[in-house]
């Protein structure tokens, strides 16, 4: 048999740590090892038995003093010490601490720790995040999501108990999931409550679990679900579904799905608020003498008529040619910044040409930007 590794190693925790440290480091990887999540996975089963061993012992004070100062012997029955590691037996079988450790399962599938176990407990939440298009977000769209939920145990029909059987009242508490301790002191009788620790806080006992939920009488299932994307949406945004969440415990309601919505860049479009931006590039001819252009929309394309002299970085508004507002009515606008852009490569004769075309508009009448430029740094420099 493999010897034992040091219960503090197993748990990833120093050991000074405290009693919350341990708690916090055993939810976590009963999480990851948990064999529900890892289906036919015998390297997570056996690590699985092995975290719930070693918090078995260190969550427990006395335990944890026998540990420190004897070891594994001072834990193991096998050494005739006492104590002992904890079993794995399914949810609610036997040799299973269902202390602390069934609020494990209860984050797992879920549920969340409460108070009184057996009480109506709501579902998690179910958080997705969805990519889609630019245009998909404009116009809206459908989307086939595919994501597992906690449902109920059709096997069991919830109760955890095997088909033919049924969960019976927990003698200890009588069904009510606690158990009162008295304990007499130097200034009288100290009455206590806790959870009942052979029922786990459930009022029941279930001695022969489920075998498809362990008995739990929860199960997690992949299932397919039609989204509706509403026209507008931002990257971001979020969507909620109500009541598309894991089941809740004991009758209480479904937590809810929760979808982050992802959008991907577009290659020729940008979207500032409700409003969308597009760059078109002109010759200097066609911003020099204007020009009739086809722009594109997310509504198809569209002519517009550039005025003769426009300059670069000029920008015109297409109404109405933008995004959709969520939720109501209207949409914003689409603008179109003009890049002029200068040519390269020219050729001898081109570039003579050019140059007979500058002779002639060397004046500043046609260049009033140019002409401002110089004034002001003759005005400042003194130029």
């Amino acid at each position: 048999m493999a010897e034992k590794r040091d219960y503090y190693e197993v748990l990833g925790v120093s050991r000074d740590a405290t009693d919350e440290d341990i708690k916090k480091a055993y939810r976590k990887l009963a999480k990851k090892y948990h064999p529900d999540l890892n289906p036919g996975d015998k390297e997570a089963e056996a690590k699985f038995k092995e975290i719930n061993e070693a918090y078995e012992t260190l969550s427990d004070k006395n335990k944890r003093a026998r540990y420190d100062q004897f070891g594994h012997a001072g834990v193991d029955p096998n050494f005739g010490a006492g104590g002992g590691g904890a079993g794995f037996g399914g949810f609610g079988g036997a040799g299973f601490d269902f202390g602390d450790i069934g609020d494990i399962f209860s984050d797992i599938f879920g549920f969340g720790s409460t108070v009184r176990r057996n009480g109506p407990v709501r579902g998690s939440d179910i958080h997705l995040h969805l990519s889609i298009s630019f245009e998909e977000a404009a116009m809206g769209c459908k989307k086939i999501i595919e994501c597992s939920r906690v449902q109920k145990c059709t096997a069991c029909d919830g109760t955890g108990a095997k088909k033919g059987t049924k969960p019976e009242e927990c003698s200890y508490c009588h069904g009510t999931g606690t158990i009162k301790i008295s304990q007499r002191t130097p200034i009288g009788m100290i009455s206590t409550t806790r959870t009942c620790d052979h029922c786990g806080g459930t009022g029941k006992i279930i001695k022969t679990p489920c075998p498809e939920c362990h008995g739990v009488g929860l199960v997690r299932r992949p299932r397919k679900l039609e989204v509706d994307i509403p026209a507008g949406i931002n990257d971001g945004q979020v969507i909620t579904l109500r009541g598309q969440g894991d089941y809740g415990r004991n009758g209480g309601p479904a937590g809810d799905l929760d979808i982050s919505i992802s959008v991907k860049p577009h290659p020729i479009f940008t979207r500032v608020n409700n409003d969308v931006w597009c760059e078109v590039p002109l010759t200097f001819t066609q911003a020099a003498l204007g020009c009739e252009i086809t722009v594109p929309t997310l509504y198809g394309k569209v002519s517009y008529t550039v005025p003769p002299g426009t300059q670069p970085g000029e920008s015109f508004r297409l109404r109405g040619k933008g995004i959709p507002h969520l939720n109501r009515y209207g949409r914003g606008d689409q603008y179109v910044k003009i890049n002029i852009e200068v040519p390269r490569n020219l050729t001898e004769k081109q570039k003579e040409l050019l140059r007979q075309f500058d002779e002639t508009t060397s004046d500043n009448k046609n260049y009033e930007k140019r002409k401002n430029f110089f004034q002001k740094l003759k005005d400042v420099m003194g130029f």
